[in-house]
C-alpha cells in the first residue's frame, strides 16, 4: 500500500515508517516541520518526506486536500486531538482512501470498574484531553458503521523509549525523580503506592499501527490497546529503577497534599492525572486478532528511555545505569 503518515517523525511514528517500509510499503511521511526522526534509520532514506503543519492545514481547510494529493490508499493519524479535527478529515478522505487509522489513548477510558480493562468496557473518561479522544473514537466508528471511511482506532498507554522524558514510578516527568532514585536516596510517594500505570515501548505502538493496516478484516471498526503485557504499581516501579543503579529501595509514602507541597503544584497535577486513573489494561484482543506480541516490558521500556536521560541530560545528575 501508499501509506500517508501524520506526525511521522514523531515518537510513534519515528519506528512507523521504518517498519512499513521494511514491510514493503510506501511512505509519505509528513511532519509540521523539518525535525529529523528520534532514531535515524535507513529505511527513512525511502520514505517521502513532506510538511503539513496540521493547525494550519485544519484552520484553511485543506488537511484531507494536501493529504491526497499524494495519492495514498491508506492514512495513519498520530495527530488529531480533536473531534472537529477528525470530522473535517473523515469528511474529506471520505470514498477517497481505503483505510484509516487512528491514535486514541487508553484515557478514553477514564476511570475503570474492571481489570484489565477491554477495549470494549463502558467507558467514562473525564479532562479534556480522554474526553476528546473518546469522542473521536466515537465518530470515527459512526461513520465506519453507516459505510463511511472504514476507521481503527490505536489506545497507546504512556510511551516511552529513547528520546524523551518517561512517566517515572510517581507519575509525572521530573528529572529530580530519577536523580533521586540514581543516588540511592529517598523517594517520597503518593498515597500507598498501590496506583498503577500502564507503559508501552513506542515501536511496540508502532506494531499494533502495522498490523492494523495489514489485517483490515480485523481491525476495521475496533479498537485496540496498545501497551506491555503488564502495568506496573507505584511501588514496583520504583523498586525496579532502584536495582537498575543497584541499590535498595528506599520510599517514603505520604499523604496527596504533602506530596504536592514537596513535589510542586506541576508536577503533582501531573502525578495525580495518571495514578487517579490507576489503569491496566488488556491486550488480549490485539494478541488474538492481530498477532500483536510486545517486544517490551513495561520496565524495559521505562529503562531505555531512562538509559538515554543518563547519557543526554548531566544536568540532572544523572549516573550511568548499572548493566543488569
Amino acid at each position: 500500500m501508499r501509506i500517508y503518515i501524520l506526525g511521522a517523525t514523531g515518537h510513534i511514528g519515528t519506528h512507523l515508517t521504518p517498519r512499513l517500509i521494511r514491510a514493503g510499503h510506501e511512505v509519505v511521511a509528513a511532519s509540521r516541520g523539518t525535525r529529523e526522526p528520534y532514531h535515524l534509520d535507513e529505511a527513512w532514506g525511502q520514505a517521502e518526506r513532506v510538511v503539513l503543519d496540521r493547525d494550519a492545514s485544519d484552520a484553511d481547510g485543506t488537511t484531507a486536500e494536501q493529504i491526497l494529493a499524494h495519492r495514498p490508499d491508506a492514512v495513519v493519524d498520530l495527530v488529531c486531538f480533536t473531534p472537529a479535527s477528525a470530522t473535517q478529515l473523515v469528511e474529506g478522505l471520505r470514498g477517497h482512501v481505503g483505510l484509516h487509522a487512528h491514535c486514541g489513548s487508553v484515557w478514553s477510558h477514564g476511570l475503570s470498574t474492571s481489570l484489565p480493562m477491554l477495549e470494549e468496557d463502558p467507558k467514562f473518561p473525564f479532562g479534556e484531553y480522554g474526553t476528546a479522544k473518546h469522542a473521536i473514537e466515537e465518530l470515527l466508528f459512526a461513520e465506519t458503521a453507516a459505510g463511511g471511511l472504514a476507521s481503527t482506532v490505536v489506545h497507546p498507554g504512556h510511551i516511552s523509549g529513547a528520546g524523551w522524558p518517561v512517566i517515572n514510578p510517581v507519575g509525572n516527568v521530573d528529572p529530580r525523580v530519577w536523580a533521586t532514585i540514581a543516588r540511592g536516596e529517598e523517594l517520597v510517594v503518593p498515597g500507598d503506592a498501590s496506583a498503577t500505570m500502564h507503559h508501552v515501548h513506542a515501536d511496540d505502538v508502532a506494531q499494533v499501527f502495522e498490523r492494523v493496516l495489514e489485517v483490515p478484516e480485523a481491525s476495521v471498526g475496533e479498537s485496540f490497546h496498545a501497551v506491555s503485557a503488564r502495568a506496573l504499581t507505584v511501588r514496583g516501579f520504583a523498586e525496579a529503577a532502584y536495582g537498575w543503579w543497584g541499590h535498595e529501595p528506599a520510599l517514603r509514602s505520604v499523604p496527596w497534599p504533602e506530596f504536592e507541597e514537596l513535589a510542586g503544584a506541576e508536577h503533582a497535577s501531573t502525578s495525580w492525572e495518571h495514578l487517579h486513573r490507576s489503569q491496566v489494561c488488556s491486550i488480549a484482543k490485539g494478541v488474538d486478532r492481530l498477532g500483536y506480541a510486545p517486544g517490551w516490558t513495561s520496565q524495559a521500556a521505562a529503562r531505555e528511555a531512562v538509559a538515554w536521560l543518563a547519557e543526554h541530560d548531566a544536568d540532572h545528575d544523572l549516573l550511568p545505569l548499572v548493566a543488569p
